[in-house]
């Protein structure tokens, strides 16, 4: 069926020969009329139903047609012509479908377009109304909107009208084409179809009826069958011939009116594009372009500049891109009394473990504030007014620095990211902790505050002179003074009270800023306990169970969160300006060496000791017997301050003593925590007395236990002598008749059976 004209046209009549002919005729005109050559290269008679003119013929020249009435016949002839047209109504079927997806696409643009432009001028009209964080009040941007928010509006509506003329004109024709003409040929195809093979059937019995024995009713049956399958099969082949030549006109019906239907919507939408878009609208976009365009000249000025920027920002920022900078190339401002940053901050999450938060910090006055990622404001971190700051060495973290509020509830630590931020941090919060942001110059007069404590490294020799007008009068005090009090020295020349200071602190005596490690034995502060000789101190805290029972069982515990400021070895240990002296050297030389770190502890004041215990794994640092306090003072202008002597044994001879004044900073607490230590060596007078009360009523019991002992001892060994004789006695009975004079020894247990054998035996005789 490839070639109709050629095998076909051997085996049927001319006029299928010609319908052959024809139909490659009407194939090989499509091309040409699809390439563009309009509607001339398909006929005159397409020419004339498009121009509204009729043919001069009754029939279309070029459409070929199946004779009807053939089609009782039904020979070979016609029955291989309606296979040609089967063929052609196929080939309508696949391209019409591809048409109408083409034609469906097109009507689905054009609604997509008018919705899409309706809702482009809706959003231009609410534009006015948006409530933008920058530049919202534009009124001229505004304005221009609305202009083109109305003529946008009136395209919108030209393409609404398009949608609707594609709709009617175009998508209408081809959709009643597609579901009506062609459903019905496949129906009818299908329908003959069964005709035909009915009609075969019934001829099958009919040429099977029995020559010889005719049966009446059985051929009326037949001849009946027959005819009746041969009238339907009739009528529904013409009624199938007539759809499908009817087919040859309908499809080029649906072709060309799809198409004059898009072409006249098409041109009509033009047409009311043209009435809408004028002069005056040309004369409003030109305006609008040259906006645009200047525009478009200052971004690109504006751009050049921050890219200008951006390099001289990037050269300049090169050295601040490694996280601890070079502190000689970047000094370390030490005035500061406002700074921002990002530190990292330690949050507890157990009782060991921990997690760490980076956050943005910034002072706000006597404030320190932190300010997540994200969030609009920041919020208050810590009251840092009369707060306390110092470095602290916190896990396997570096540059740490702990905050602790002035009453000592809150404390906070921070992370740095650089040495320089570490320093500047601890110096603005020491700054602002004086409340010197509340001046005019702060920074002036910080600066002036650190020039006088790097000048107060200088031996000072009117210290007593400065505490002259607080102290009371009188020649000394006892050792064991509360508060800051001492003879007045009238009018004593510069050189005496020199020569006094000199008597108290040798003036080149090492100063020891941090707590040693307690793992140490030989710890230079620390004094041991009568009674504990040489042992070590546990690293983790536990100080053994006699240690620990006495602790927990004193009268008096305390306990009182300090930092501790430094120590030194002191020449005198009877006089209070001892311990306002080493205040003194301790503070002069932390400001000098730019010392801010401070080790915080827990001083517990118990009825034995005092002891510095660790706060984060509770390991006790130092231990100070109290019988070796000797000496204790609060500071008397700032009762922060607080400090003892201990006497030692000196390091190099047990018979030599030394001693050491230690100082700490509490919060406002210095007077109590001297309370609690001159109210611990009256409790521990008394119970010293009790204690050898009760060491001697204890010696006396333990003299009598050892009495009471011995006695059982010797009850013992004689019980064990009579059993041993006794033995010895039951074992010599059996080697009496050995002619050689010889014994055996026996076991315990060997004895204890000879010795019921014999008591059996003995009961024998006696029954």
């Amino acid at each position: 069926m490839s070639a109709p004209g050629g095998g076909i046209s051997r085996l049927v009549s001319p006029r299928l020969a010609r319908a052959s002919r024809a139909v490659q005729a009407g194939t090989a005109a499509a091309p040409a009329r699809e390439s563009g050559l309009g509607l001339a290269a398909a006929g005159s008679s397409a020419w004339g139903v498009v121009g509204g003119r009729r043919p001069p013929s009754s029939t279309m020249p070029g459409i070929d047609k199946l004779p009807i009435e053939e089609t009782l016949e039904d020979s070979p002839q016609t029955r291989s012509l309606l296979g040609v047209f089967e063929e052609d109504a196929t080939a309508i079927s696949n391209y019409m479908n591809q048409l109408y997806q083409a034609m469906h696409r097109i009507y689905d643009a054009q609604n997509e377009l008018s919705a899409a432009t309706h809702l482009t001028s809706k959003l231009l009209k609410e534009y006015e109304k948006q409530r933008f964080p920058l530049g919202g009040d534009d009124e001229v941007m505004s304005s221009t909107l609305q202009q083109f928010s109305k003529v946008i509006d009136e395209l919108s509506s030209c393409h609404a009208v398009l949608s609707t003329q594609l709709a009617d004109a175009m998508m209408f024709p081809i959709t009643q084409f597609k579901e009506r003409d062609l459903k019905e040929i496949l129906t009818l195809k299908e329908v003959f179809q069964i005709a035909s093979n009915d009609h075969d059937a019934a001829i099958n019995r009919y040429s099977r009826l029995s020559k010889k024995r005719e049966n009446d009713k059985v051929k009326y049956e037949v001849i009946e069958d027959v005819y009746t399958s041969r009238k339907k099969q009739h009528q529904t082949m013409m009624h199938y011939f007539c759809a499908l030549n009817t087919l040859q006109y309908k499809k080029k019906i649906a072709l060309l009116e799809p198409l004059l239907g898009y072409m006249q919507a098409q041109i009509s939408f033009f047409k009311m594009g043209s009435e809408n878009l004028n002069e005056q609208l040309e004369e409003f976009l030109t305006n609008i372009g040259t906006s645009v365009q200047n525009v478009r000249r200052e971004m690109d000025s504006d751009v050049e500049t921050m890219q200008q920027t951006i390099e001289d920002l990037e050269v300049a920022s090169d050295p601040l891109y490694v996280p601890d900078p070079d502190p000689t190339k970047f000094p370390v401002n030490r005035n500061l009394t406002r700074k921002a940053g990002y530190l990292n901050a330690r949050n507890k999450t157990g009782l060991v473990s921990s997690t760490w938060d980076r956050q943005f910090y910034f002072t706000q006055g006597g404030n320190l504030m932190s300010q997540a990622r994200g969030d609009v404001a920041g919020g208050l971190a810590m009251d840092i007014d009369n707060c306390s700051v110092m470095a602290v060495d916190c896990e396997d973290r570096r540059y740490c620095f702990q905050i602790t509020s002035f009453d000592g509830k809150k404390s906070s630590i921070l992370q740095a990211e650089s040495k320089k931020d570490h320093e500047e941090w601890i110096c603005t919060i020491n700054n602002i902790s004086k409340q010197i942001y509340l001046s005019e110059n702060p920074e002036e007069i910080a600066a002036r505050v650190n020039q006088s404590a790097l000048e107060a490294v200088t031996p000072s020799p009117s210290f007593q002179q400065r505490h002259e007008s607080l102290r009371p009068a009188g020649q000394s005090r006892p050792p064991t003074a509360r508060t800051s009090s001492s003879g007045s020295l009238g009018s004593e020349s510069t050189n005496l009270a020199a020569l006094s200071l000199d008597s108290l602190v040798a003036p080149d005596t090492p100063i020891q800023f941090d707590i040693i490690s307690p793992v140490c034995e030989d710890q230079p502060g620390q004094v041991k306990a009568s009674g504990q000789g040489g042992r070590r101190t546990n690293p983790f805290g536990e100080s053994g169970g006699g240690t620990k029972s006495e602790t927990e069982d004193s009268i008096l515990h305390q306990l009182f969160i300090v930092r501790f400021l430094g120590s030194m070895e002191v020449k005198s240990d009877d006089n209070p300006d001892v311990v306002y002296e080493t205040m003194r050297q301790i503070l002069a030389a932390r400001a000098i060496h730019n010392i801010f770190r401070m080790t915080e502890s827990h001083l517990l004041v118990t009825c034995d000791c005092l002891k510095l215990i660790d706060p984060q794994t509770q390991v006790t640092r130092l231990t100070f017997p109290l019988p070796s306090v000797v000496l204790y003072a609060t500071h008397q202008e700032n009762k922060r301050l607080f400090g003892f002597v201990l006497r030692t044994s000196g390091r190099r001879s047990e018979s030599n003593l030394s001693s050491v004044c230690y100082i700490f900073e509490s919060n406002n607490e210095g007077e109590k925590i001297c309370d609690s230590v001159g109210l611990a060596k009256q409790i521990a007078l008394h119970a010293e007395l009790d204690r050898k009360a009760s060491e001697k009523q204890k010696e006396i019991e333990r003299v009598k236990e050892k009495q009471q002992k011995e006695l059982s001892k010797q009850k013992q060994i004689e019980k064990d002598l009579e059993e041993q004789s006794r033995l010895i006695a039951a074992s010599s009975r059996p080697n009496q008749a050995s002619s050689e004079g010889q014994f055996v020894v026996l076991s315990s247990s060997q004895s204890e059976d000879s010795d019921l054998g014999e008591e059996g035996k003995k009961r024998e005789s006696e029954a």
